[in-house]
Formats: C-alpha cells, structure tokens, sequence
C-alpha cells in the first residue's frame, strides 16, 4: 500500500469509516479508480481499534496493517500502564507487532528499539510513528534472537510479547509453545539485560509460569473492565523467592482497582464464614488470577460465604474493595417464584453464579429471568451447602487505593 494514502483514498476511508466491511466490498466496482479492497481493510482494522486505541483510529495520516495485527496489539491503557512500570535510557520491544507498546515505552524511556521480524509491518509502523512525531524510536525488521545477538548495545529493560498463535493461526499459550520460545533464550536475554518484562497470556496458569520461568522478581495480573488481559513478569539474575503478585483493574471511568498479595502471605490467611449480611463483595478478576482467595478477605475484614464461593459479606459497608458491592435486599431459595416479585412484571437482572449447580444460562431457563433490570441475582451456597439466591443491588464506589 502506497504511503501516505492518496488524498482521494484518504477521502474514502473517512466516508465509509462507519459502514460495513463486507457491503463495502461487495461495491468496489462503484470506484474503479480506487484500491478498494485494500482500502476496506484499512476501514476494518480502524473500526477493530476504536475502542482499544482511540486516538490512533481517529488519526486519519496513520496507515493500519492487517486487522488480526490491531486485534493482537495491546489497547492504549495497557500499554500505558506497562510504560509505567519501565525506567532507564535504552529498552528492546523485541516482539514489535503493530507498535503499541513501543510508542508507549518511548513516552517513558529517551531510546526505544523496535523489533520486528515482518518487514512490511515495519515499514507501517516506521511511518507512523514518523507521523506521530516519535523520533526516540529505531526499527529494526529482524527476529528477537537475531537483533540481541547482532547488537553490541545492552539494554536497561526488554520486553518481549511472544507470539501466540501457531502455523495454524490456532491461540496457544503454553511458553515454550510461544516464539519466540522464552525459556530457551533466557540466557541471552539476561546477557543483554538485568530486567526482562515478559507479556503472556492470560490462559497461563501463574504457578507453571513460575515454576518454569524461575527468573521471576515480581508480576502483574492486568484486567481492563474486570476482563483479565494479560498477566506481566518482570524477570531477572535475581528473582524473588515468593515474588510480589500486584493485580490492577483498569476502569471505563478512569479509575484503577490495585490489590498486591504473595503466595506466604495468603497461605497464612485465614478465613472466616458467614451468611449473607447487609453487604456483598466479588473480587475483581485479576485477583482471583493471582490466587487472592483468602488475603483479599482478611485486608478488607471480610466474612466468606463459602469455602469455594470467592464471595464476601460484611455488615460494615468497606467502600476501597477492589471489586463490585452491592447491596443485599433478600436472600430467596432457587426458585422462579421465590424472585420474580422481587423483579417487577418484566422479571429482568443480571445474573451472576459463583459454586452454583447451573450455569448463567441453566438459571435463566429454569427462571424465565431476563438480561437487564438495575437488580442483580448472585446464585451461590450458603454454609448449609445449600443453593440460594441473592437479590441485590450495586453501589457505587469511590476510587480504589492500593491494599495488601
């Protein structure tokens, strides 16, 4: 593809920007002047990262590569929150891809290097950083081994996103499945660096990654809207014994939801039961990622309902938990006619099932309850090991701070 896009399909993209992909296609002989095919992907991956990556989607001098390379990219608050974490002079992205996370890093760090083996996504990206104005970034159209072994320079911090996706373009996770393959090049990552930042993904179970990796200093479960995104290893010559486990659960609104535990430390929690009271807390996603089943209880002063619920209550209103609360209006058994009058002639809520005999969808259908309402129904068990219902509502919370 020609850059910069002429201004005629410049004018295209901006015309069809809302309009669907395939219809578009389907009338490309209506602008025999113009590369519509190509041009209905760049419409198509714009459309895929308007809500991951706002500002870029609506910058119209970018170029978009493919749309599987936008959908595999990390969104702007990711990427920010990871530029967060990075100090020093010099940093490797060694995995590149569409150039999220360098242009981020490089708002954090004065020398970026960027590193990918696809050449014609390097040339894409070396444009559009060119019109974003980030001069502090060198690309490199190179594979990660190549590029350490070729280069003389050593770096304050590498990050490396492995690619998860075989030559099937089936989603794989396990590390050593990934390439490039971290366990096996972990040595010349070290040479190069005394701070590698390792991306995976979120299917991967924490403590085989620790049991493999053994590098680990301390990491970082990610959610965005309490949907798990990605889980961050920071790895090293020294790692931790029990490396520190910091969830965070970035918000629509702004705001960030932090808890931090170890595996020590929740070993030696102990949890305390009790029926449902005035109030009830579900973690956030991240937290039940990183294992905080019985810590997160004991910070907040917390009553469990079950042993294997993951639900709290408390007559005391803790306004900081990192998760949703809600109110507790009543608590009914598992029966259709025991909730629609707490529903209203629709027979609407969210429903939610947590240590419960029937799935979201098994409720509903035994129910005849509807998605939508301002009420919420949690199907759980009680201490009897009975099945019950709670019928609540949501509260609204101040921002989260920081606990352990």
């Amino acid at each position: 593809m020609e850059f910069p896009l002429p201004a005629a399909a410049r004018q295209y993209v901006a015309d069809h920007l809302h309009e669907d992909p395939v219809q578009l296609a389907l009338q490309a002989r209506r602008f025999p002047s113009l590369p519509v095919p190509d041009l209905v992907r760049q419409i198509q991956a714009r459309q895929k990262a308007r809500t991951k990556l706002p500002e870029w989607a609506s910058n119209p001098d970018l170029i978009f590569p493919p749309a599987l390379s936008v959908e595999q990219a990390s969104s702007a608050r990711t990427a920010a929150f990871k530029a967060s974490l990075v100090s020093g002079q010099r940093l490797a992205d060694l995995t590149g891809g569409f150039g999220v996370d360098a242009s981020y890093f490089a708002r954090q760090i004065p020398e970026v290097h960027y590193v990918e083996r696809d050449p014609a996504l390097v040339a894409v990206v070396r444009y559009n950083l060119e019109q974003l104005g980030q001069t502090n970034i060198v690309c490199h159209a190179s594979d990660a081994v190549s590029f350490l072994k070729s280069t003389d320079q050593s770096f304050d911090w590498l990050y490396l996103d492995p690619a998860r996706r075989n030559t099937a373009a089936r989603k794989i996770y396990r590390l050593q499945d990934c390439e490039p393959d971290v366990l096996r090049i972990m040595p010349l990552l070290l040479h190069k660096s005394q701070r590698v930042l390792l991306k995976t993904s979120p299917m991967l179970d924490i403590e085989q990654a620790l049991a493999e990796l053994k590098q680990v200093r301390r990491l970082w479960v990610i959610a965005v809207d309490n949907e798990c995104k990605e889980v961050l290893y920071e790895l090293g010559p020294e790692p931790a014994v029990d490396p520190e486990r910091f969830t965070v659960n970035l918000l629509r609104n702004g705001q960030q939801q932090d808890f931090r535990l170890n595996k020590a430390r929740e070993a030696r929690a102990i949890s305390r039961f009790a029926d449902p009271q005035q109030y009830l807390y579900e973690p956030n996603v991240a937290i039940l990622k990183a294992g905080g089943f019985r810590s997160i209880g004991n910070a907040f002063e917390l009553l469990k309902l079950h042993q294997h619920s993951h639900l709290y209550t408390s007559d005391i209103l803790r306004p900081e938990f990192p998760g949703r609360i809600f109110r507790i209006l009543a608590t009914e058994r598992y029966a259709g006619e025991a909730l629609r009058p707490h529903l209203g002639p629709e027979a609407r809520a969210h429903v939610t099932t947590r240590n419960f005999p029937d799935s979201v969808a098994e409720f509903r259908s035994r129910t005849g309850i509807r998605e939508g309402g301002d009420l919420y129904l949690f199907g759980t068990t009680d201490l009897r090991s009975r099945p019950i219902v709670l019928v609540c509502e949501r509260m609204i919370q101040p921002i989260s701070q920081a606990a352990e």
